[in-house]
């Protein structure tokens, strides 16, 4: 629901509430059915760490230590994800107006974060590793992992479909994803050793996975960040959406334009926009114009318009550059 400002008088906008609140409906479904999906998860990646970690101590294998300590962050994540998708049903209160869509976001965050430690311990354990070879015992490396790699199929298919357009699951499948990449590595690596006794290459394949879990977990730590900082999204800076406003025939322009993402799907706009004088269509038509150009052109959901006859003072400034006092 819009709050619509014409200068000196206020309008509410109605026509959209049933189906804000149908909308909100399936959002709260998909939610639960989510969680459910999360505790599958959780359930069979603690499994994979504990085979990971007696299989890893037993067989002397680095690579497969190393995948067990990232599983365990695995099972971190997945927890701190979950109870993100948990809050972020919560209804907003007086105090928390947007409720808790951030929620998703600081996860993604923490995960992002947790994954950059964990490839820097994998690389310095690594790098012991190849300076100093120790002996492994192929087999148990090799069925522990491939067990490992089962576990987190299954994960990738049970979450499916789930990251597209949600950071927070995003961030989480990376560690599943880089697990799985792990896993694969171990696997390949316990064949090469079996073959050909060349153990350098469990250094190597740490330092693989290590390189693997650090370009994705940057990615989302630095996507992370974008949202934290309320950047503009990325498909909808400013003076991109500035200009499609301005094309539009009732507008004649646009100023104290805000943009930001509560969350990675979910994003909202604030701005005066001075109408037009030889415009015929009433403020709620012009609203209905403007609102679903942006919904159309650029996912924004969530606007607070203010129309103006005679431009406030801001005029002639996009952006508000107020300071810090």
């Amino acid at each position: 629901m819009c709050l619509l400002l014409l200068k000196g008088d206020t309008l509410h906008n109605h026509s959209h509430e049933h189906h804000h609140h149908h909308g909100e409906a399936q959002a709260h479904s998909h939610q639960a059915h989510l969680q459910k999906k999360f505790k599958f998860a959780v359930l069979i990646t603690f499994c994979v760490f504990l085979g990971e970690l007696i299989g890893g101590i037993w067989s002397g294998s680095l690579a497969l230590l190393s995948d067990a300590a990232h599983v365990f962050s695995d099972v971190a994540s997945l927890l701190i994800s979950w109870l993100a998708i948990y809050l972020s049903t919560r209804p907003a209160t007086s105090s928390r107006t947007y409720g808790y869509h951030r929620a998703e976001v600081f996860a993604a965050f923490v995960n992002g974060v947790s994954l950059i430690a964990i490839s820097g311990w994998i690389f310095y354990k690594a790098y012991q590793r190849y300076m100093s070879p120790t002996e492994i015992k192929v087999t148990g490396m090799f069925i522990v992992a491939c067990l490992g790699l089962v576990g987190n199929l299954l994960i990738l298919w049970k979450l499916h479909g789930e990251s597209h357009g949600n950071l927070n699951v995003r961030s989480a499948m990376l560690h599943v994803i880089g697990d799985t990449l792990s896993s694969v590595a171990v696997v390949i690596g316990g064949a090469i050793i079996f073959w050909t006794g060349w153990s350098p290459i469990d250094a190597i394949l740490s330092f693989l996975i290590g390189g693997i879990i650090l370009v994705g977990a940057v990615n989302v730590t630095r996507e992370a960040v974008h949202i934290l900082l309320e950047n503009s999204p990325r498909n909808a800076d400013a003076d991109t959406v500035a200009t499609h406003l301005r094309s539009l025939e009732p507008v004649k322009d646009v100023h104290d334009l805000h943009i930001w993402s509560l969350c990675s799907n979910y994003c909202a706009l604030s701005a005066h926009v001075v109408v037009n004088e030889n415009t015929t269509l009433a403020s709620d038509r012009i609203l209905e114009q403007i609102n679903g150009e942006l919904q159309t052109h650029f996912g924004i959901s969530h606007t607070t318009l203010q129309l103006e006859q005679v431009a406030c003072e801001q005029a002639g400034n996009l952006l508000c550059n107020a300071q810090h006092s």
